[in-house]
């Protein structure tokens, strides 16, 4: 276990404004009609350390890493979500520097329930024994095209397992 202090976001109970939602959800019925999870990032004020007020989509390559080596790939992304890493961390880094620190990671899943699956949490943790980043997660359920319910999650390190956290969505925002 990392013995390091927590980013209060880590912790969840976080506030998403609004249009940031609305925006996460075309962004995951867009992904539905590729066949395809969304994914990407939420920023927010380093002053205000609830609040996400920004969001930043990434490519899925789980179907092209699929189409160019399905036996070491073999999930596509109607089923799981791949990003590339080294330019996550370089984003992290980036809006970290201006203060707005990349806050949740986000993904959907496609004609399923907002749940943190066993593959999302490896996924999350990177092959190693809990995630390297101090961020929460956040799940959208999207079925027959339609956004359908969403979920925030945390690492519990007591657990050493994901568990839902509050989300609430500010609607002036």
């Amino acid at each position: 276990m990392r013995d390091v202090k927590r980013h209060p976001w880590a912790l969840g109970d976080l506030v998403i404004g609004r249009s940031i939602v609305e925006r996460v959800d075309e962004e995951a019925r867009l992904a539905y009609a590729r066949d395809e999870e969304s994914c990407g990032f939420l920023i927010g004020p380093l002053e205000d350390p609830r609040r996400l007020d920004g969001m930043v989509p990434l490519a899925n390559r789980a179907n092209l890493l699929h189409r160019l080596d399905p036996e070491r790939y073999p999930r596509t992304g109607r089923t799981y979500f791949d990003i590339d890493s080294m330019k996550f961390e370089e984003a992290m880094a980036r809006f970290e520097a201006e203060n707005r620190p990349v806050k949740v990671l986000y993904h959907s899943h496609l004609d399923a329930a907002a749940y943190f699956s066993a593959t999302d949490a490896e996924v999350a943790k990177m092959g190693q024994g809990e995630p390297p980043w101090d961020i929460a997660y956040l799940v959208t359920s999207v079925r027959r095209g339609g956004v359908d319910d969403r979920k925030l999650f945390v690492w519990d390190p007591s657990t050493q397992t994901f568990a839902e956290a509050r989300l609430e969505v500010d609607e002036a925002r």
